[in-house]
């Protein structure tokens, strides 16, 4: 009987498993995780679980028994330190060895960390694991002001929690705006009003050139300025770096993620990658991308899947994200970058409105702001590909489903 192996306990590994199951293999499945936990959700881990809002046990992206019904042996806490391709298969680092026919890379995005001074100092986080999402809890009842370090997704997300829990927090941007590598001007400068609004300090053009501390404790962030931000907590969000350690060592082709074909395989024929570590063809914008997001790794999973189980599946997904700050919703469809033009419909100061982004005349991508409707549209007219009436777009009394004809 054949036996596949899933390295990464994840939402891609995760949907992997399924998805091989779902197209007909009746082998074993081993999947093998890092963290004790059963595989979980981690777009929550910023937002509703960090607040207290979303218990543990409905992080689950499937129930226990569920594994047990499919054949799928979870082997949680057990880090797999070595790919054998010759043998097929993975030893642990406990020496334990599983054989393989089909193997699935889904390794993931750790944190990008700090090297500046003082950055191993008790009081400094990162956010990608639940555990670190428990850990990060304790700064929300602190005494003293928390920075955040990077205004990303996760930077912002977490500011903002922390501020709706009552911490003074100050967040540190290097770029001159917020979300500098996935937004726009006019999505920036929104955030950037709303953040400060809410009475977080906002400091862009700032860069960080130690942390200092007493006792092992974190007690402030030094800027290249000189200035000293008093603090009794920091969150690191500067970003992730795909975990290929493994995919490298075991001689696949890797940059920037572990290189796949449009069927999400590697350079050896019986191992495949999804998710957050996979660098993969994009057929839609005629580029190799590589994309940290829950919708990415569960479609780009499927196919992983299916691929394994024998198909011939081409992963060409439309991109889409999504955050929750403030009680107000981003949603994102497609990638901004190349855009030539874009148009702002709908009113920033009303916290309701979309940015729709163009490359010659037809629409690249969507970022909207409390409206659903133009995320939904924004899909489909993206799929479409049709150059559309920009005047028409702007005008908030057109009818988005008008521009489909």
């Amino acid at each position: 009987m054949h036996r596949a192996v899933v390295i990464g306990a994840g939402q891609a590994g995760a949907q992997s498993a399924i998805s091989l199951r779902q197209a007909g293999f009746d082998g074993h499945i081993a999947m093998f995780g890092d963290e004790p936990a059963a595989p979980y959700q981690r777009p929550p881990l910023s937002k509703a679980y960090l607040k207290g809002e979303l218990e543990r046990d409905r992080l689950q992206l499937r129930p226990g028994a569920f594994y047990e019904r499919q054949n799928i042996t979870l082997h949680l806490g057990e880090k797999v330190r070595l790919i054998d391709r010759g043998a097929q298969k993975v030893i642990t680092e406990d020496d334990d060895e599983t054989h393989y026919d089909k193997l699935l890379i889904a390794t993931g995005a750790p944190a990008r960390r700090l090297k500046s001074p003082g950055a191993d100092l008790q009081n400094i986080f990162y956010l990608r694991t639940l555990k670190d999402s428990d850990a990060l809890r304790s700064i929300l009842h602190c005494d003293g002001r928390v920075v955040i370090v990077g205004a990303g997704y996760i930077g912002l997300e977490v500011a903002a929690v922390a501020r709706q829990a009552g911490r003074d927090v100050t967040v540190l941007e290097m770029a001159d705006r917020v979300l500098a590598r996935v937004s726009s001007q006019p999505v920036s400068e929104f955030y950037q009003q709303l953040h400060c609004d809410a009475g977080i300090d906002l400091r862009l053009g700032a860069a960080l050139d130690e942390f200092l501390g007493e006792h092992s404790k974190v007690t402030g962030a030094k800027l290249t300025t000189g200035e000293v931000i008093d603090c009794k907590a920091v969150l690191v969000g500067i970003g992730a770096l795909p975990e290929t350690t493994l995919a490298a060592e075991a001689g696949l082709e890797v940059g920037n993620g572990v290189i796949v074909d449009e069927y999400a395989r590697t350079s050896d024929e019986n191992i495949w990658a999804a998710g957050d570590c996979a660098n993969f063809p994009s057929p839609r914008y005629g580029r190799r991308l590589r994309l940290e997001s829950v919708p990415n790794a569960i479609e780009q999973a499927k196919a992983a899947g299916a691929n394994m189980a024998g198909q011939s599946v081409v992963y060409n997904a439309l991109p889409w994200f999504w955050s929750d700050q403030y009680g107000v919703k981003l949603q994102t469809v497609g990638l901004i970058e190349g855009h030539d033009e874009l148009v702002v419909r709908g009113d920033p100061a009303a916290k309701r409105f979309a940015v729709w982004y163009f490359k010659d005349g037809k629409p690249l991508a969507v970022d909207a702001i409390n409206d659903p409707a133009s995320f939904a549209m924004g899909k489909r007219l993206i799929e479409k590909g049709a150059a559309l009436d920009l005047a028409a777009l702007a005008d908030i009394k057109t009818n988005l489903k008008s521009l489909l004809d």
